[in-house]
C-alpha cells in the first residue's frame, strides 16, 4: 500500500513508501548528515537511491544539482512521486536505470560527491534468492557489489571528489581495500551503535578520490539512551 509520511523528523519533507516494499531506515538519515558537503560544490550522485530520502535530506544541506539513480521501476516510481511533492524537481533529477550500464555513459571526473547506501550482504553460492525481488535486490550484492560501486566512483568523482556509504561493521576491511584499489583515500570512519554497551550495527565511511593519506576515526555514535529514546546527537538529524 503507498502512503506519504513526513521525512522521519524533516517536517517540511514528505516521502512516499509502499508498505509492502523495503523501507528507507535511520541509515539514510545518518549518511547524508556525515558527509563532508563543502561549499561551492556542484553535482552530487547518490546510487541506488531507493524512494529518495538521501537526495532529499541533501537538498536542505546544499545547492548543488543531485542525479539519483534507482534501479527499480516501481521503486524509482516513489522517488520521482517525493522529489515533485516536495517541488524539487530543478535540483533533483531520478534516473531508472542500472548504474553499472549508466555510469559509462556520464562524464568522467565529474561529480563532486557520490552517496551510496548498498546492499549489505554477499551473495554465497548457498544462498537461495530470488534476483528479481525488490526486499533481495535492496539487501544482497546481486545487482552491485563493492568492487563495482568504487570503480564507478573512481571514473566519475573529480579529483579530491568524495564518496560517502554507509554499511555494515563486518565489511569494514572489504571497503577500505576496494576503496584503496580505486585510488580512493578512506579519510573518516566512524561506527554507530543501538545503545551504550552494545555492538556497532552500522559503519559510515568516506573516501576521496586521489586523496592524501590520513584518517580520522570520528567520536561513536549512540542512537537510543538507557530508556529507549533517541540521543541528543540523532535528535539534532531530525531537526
Amino acid at each position: 500500500m503507498e502512503v506519504k509520511n513526513y521525512l522521519l523528523g524533516y517536517k517540511n519533507l514528505y516521502i512516499y513508501q509502499d508498505t509492502e516494499m523495503f523501507s528507507f531506515s535511520l541509515d539514510s538519515v545518518l549518511l547524508p548528515n556525515f558527509i563532508t558537503i563543502n561549499k561551492g560544490i556542484s553535482n552530487i550522485l547518490d546510487i541506488g537511491t531507493g524512494n529518495a530520502p538521501i537526495p532529499l535530506i541533501l537538498s536542505t544541506k546544499t545547492d548543488a544539482f543531485i542525479t539519483a539513480v534507482e534501479l527499480q521501476k516501481d521503486v524509482y516510481n516513489l522517488a520521482v512521486k517525493s522529489v515533485q511533492e516536495n517541488n524539487l524537481e530543478d535540483r533533483i533529477n531520478i534516473v531508472c536505470d542500472d548504474i553499472n550500464n549508466l555510469y559509462n555513459s556520464l562524464e568522467s571526473d565529474f561529480f563532486d560527491i557520490i552517496t551510496c547506501n548498498p546492499p549489505f550482504f554477499k551473495v554465497k553460492e548457498s544462498s537461495n534468492l530470488n534476483d528479481s525481488d525488490y526486499k533481495t535486490i535492496a539487501r544482497h550484492e546481486i545487482k552491485l557489489n563493492l568492487e563495482q560501486l568504487f570503480r564507478i566512483s573512481k571514473k566519475l568523482l573529480k579529483n579530491n571528489g568524495i564518496i560517502g556509504i554507509v554499511h555494515r561493521p563486518d565489511r569494514l576491511i572489504d571497503i577500505l581495500l576496494e576503496m584503496r584499489k580505486n585510488n580512493i583515500e578512506p579519510k573518516k570512519i566512524r561506527l554507530v551503535y543501538p545503545k551504550e554497551g552494545q555492538e556497532a550495527n552500522i559503519l559510515l565511511v568516506e573516501g576521496k578520490k586521489n586523496g592524501n593519506p590520513g584518517i580520522k576515526i570520528l567520536p561513536p555514535l549512540y542512537v537510543h539512551d538507557d530508556d529507549g529514546n533517541y540521543t541528543v546527537e540523532v535528535l539534532k538529524y531530525f531537526e
